[in-house]
């Protein structure tokens, strides 16, 4: 299969991942934990391929730009009291991050909400790095931006297996 052309915001959206430590490999071992029990000859390249079949989406781009930026500023201490403070904490009644992660996950239908419920409480693999606030690294966006890439990688691979089925 002939790989497609990226364009220039999803080279950036990849890039500005791999800057804050996140790699395809990463979000597709978590797909892996998502999937492996009900696909047993699961490969991690074919998680891989729906990683990066999500991240060509121009509205996951669009997230992972947000989320990222509002993430680096909050690190730099560039926002406004009390935004500044709420993001920076990752204040659970916050929220605003789970409904940019949300517009991920509705890329592939409503099994995505319980794939992105479930690695959200689980915290696997990358994720469980991503909230580990002694880094000094703020990632209230990115923790759960990277879990709904995963859960929508998820989802698009489980509705093409129901296909192939």
């Amino acid at each position: 299969m002939k790989e497609p052309i990226m364009n220039n915001l999803e080279q950036i959206a990849r890039q500005w991942l791999e800057e804050r430590g996140v790699t395809i490999k990463d979000i597709a071992e978590l797909v892996y934990y998502l999937q492996s029990k009900y696909h047993p000859n699961l490969k991690l390249e074919e998680c891989i391929e729906n990683v990066n079949r999500v991240i060509a989406k121009r509205e996951v781009q669009n997230a992972i730009l947000t989320g990222i930026q509002l993430d680096k500023l909050a690190e730099e201490g560039k926002l406004d009291e009390p935004l500044q403070s709420i993001i920076q904490r990752d204040e659970g009644l916050y929220g605003v991050d789970e409904i940019l992660a949300l517009s991920i996950v509705n890329v592939y239908g409503s099994i995505g909400f319980t794939n992105y419920g479930y690695i959200d409480k689980q915290k696997p693999g990358i994720l469980k790095y991503l909230n580990d606030k002694s880094t000094g690294k703020c990632n209230t966006f990115l923790d759960d931006i990277v879990g709904a890439i995963a859960a929508a990688a998820s989802s698009r691979l489980a509705h093409r297996a129901a296909n192939v089925e």
